[in-house]
């Protein structure tokens, strides 16, 4: 189906992710954590192809880059990011930075439109050394000291080390133009089977969730795995696994149906085989976009830590180390997407939240802002076997353009 208009390019679309992809190659996937070789050598890519669309850019102080440019008349702002998760999918992020290029390089050669699109590749989405930092540094909410603390979370390398070692160190970080930008539109795979299992084609995201995440410590007594008794023993990693088993049983009278929570990482100490673990750790996580509901969940945490404490042997403590506040996405780009889809892949659309995190919910405390999923193949992500078809990576390519189209035009 046509609009008139000059729609996305599949073929160039998938190219430019096969390009991206050859980077830091990793079986059918990519690994090209924050600030490695690869990371910097994508980034190089996407300078490379800023001029196709009448844009140039920089590298700034925290390893965002945003493509700009001088033509007049309303912007958007689009993109993603290219750093990768370790050993994991070729499609997280690049195929929103790619969306926004192929965006850009329509619309803005495009003399119909008085209006352009502007491309942006976050930093550390994917936290290696922190939270959403790009982003987040981006509006104004990451301060020096920030930046000092970070530390990346594979190798405890500080991130002071790696920006002078990618050549980043001392140069300044960009900041939003506050009314620069009508809104910003990202694009991602969906990261879970929603829209496969359905039949459909493109996510109207409605909202991002919020993520809060916490550090459980049992304290115990450490001692020889082989002489003492077990009636007398302090355990902490028993401890923590009966702990585990608690939450799955008691969360569910207390969560929504969008609630998720998650025991990421356990760590026992000292970790060997013939000694009693006498502390134990875990990272545990919330998910859901209803602030209310995490506030029962986290006061049922820490409830279940009090009474774990005074039945013993262990003591338990909570420690929250992340507050993610939920996200809504704007209505009228959430209505741009919906209707684009309806043009191009009628009846093939759904409004829905997103349960992953994203740079749109952090660019929403700045700007109206939105999100477009497309499918992704049997809901895998995270994981270096992530993939979606070519049919629908340039399906999605089409809407995503459609859709800049629809929210630049309507000002006019």
């Amino acid at each position: 189906m046509t609009t008139g208009h000059a729609t996305a390019n599949g073929a160039r679309v998938i190219a430019d992710l096969n390009e991206l992809r050859a980077i830091g190659a990793y079986k059918s996937g990519v690994h090209k954590p924050t600030f490695s070789p690869e990371h910097m050598q994508s980034l190089a890519w996407l300078l490379r192809k800023l001029p196709d669309a009448g844009l140039s850019g920089t590298i700034d102080g925290i390893g965002n880059l945003i493509g700009t440019g001088e033509t007049a008349g309303p912007r958007m702002l689009a993109g993603s990011h290219l750093e990768s998760q370790s050993h994991a999918g070729w499609l997280d992020g690049p195929l929103g930075v790619v969306y926004a290029l192929e965006a850009a390089r329509i619309i803005n050669n495009d003399p119909n439109i008085s209006g352009s699109v502007e491309v942006a590749a976050w930093c550390d989405e994917e936290g290696h050394f922190g939270s959403l930092l790009g982003s987040r540094s981006y509006v104004g909410d990451v301060a020096e000291a920030e930046i000092d603390a970070a530390r990346d979370r594979s190798n405890g390398r500080a991130m002071r080390d790696a920006l002078r070692d990618v050549g980043l160190a001392g140069l300044p970080r960009a900041s939003v133009e506050r009314g620069r930008y009508l809104g910003y539109l990202e694009a991602h795979i969906e990261q879970g089977d929603t829209l496969e299992t359905r039949g459909l084609k493109i996510g109207v995201v409605t909202s991002i969730v919020g993520i809060w995440q916490y550090r459980i410590t049992f304290t115990g007594a450490q001692n020889h795995a082989g002489t003492t008794r077990m009636a007398t023993r302090k355990d902490a990693g028993l401890a923590l696994a009966h702990f585990c088993v608690a939450i799955d049983q008691r969360f569910p009278d207390f969560a929504s149906v969008r609630t998720v929570w998650t025991t990421g990482r356990i760590t026992l100490d000292p970790g060997a085989p013939s000694i009693i673990p006498g502390s134990a750790e875990m990272l545990f996580q919330i998910r859901d976009d209803d602030p209310d509901v995490v506030v029962r969940l986290e006061s049922l945490l820490q409830a279940m830590a009090k009474e774990a404490t005074a039945a013993g042997p262990c003591a338990v403590s909570i420690e929250c180390i992340r507050v993610g506040v939920p996200a809504p996405m704007d209505a009228g780009i959430q209505d741009a997407v919906e209707g684009a889809a309806e043009v191009h892949a009628p009846s093939r659309s759904l409004r829905m939240h997103s349960g992953a995190g994203h740079d749109a919910q952090i660019l929403a405390r700045v700007m109206p802002a939105g999100m477009l999923f497309v499918p992704s193949i049997g809901g895998i992500s995270h994981h270096w076997t992530e993939n979606t078809s070519d049919e629908d990576i340039a399906l999605g390519a089409t809407v995503f353009v459609e859709a800049c189209r629809r929210v630049l035009t309507a000002t006019c």
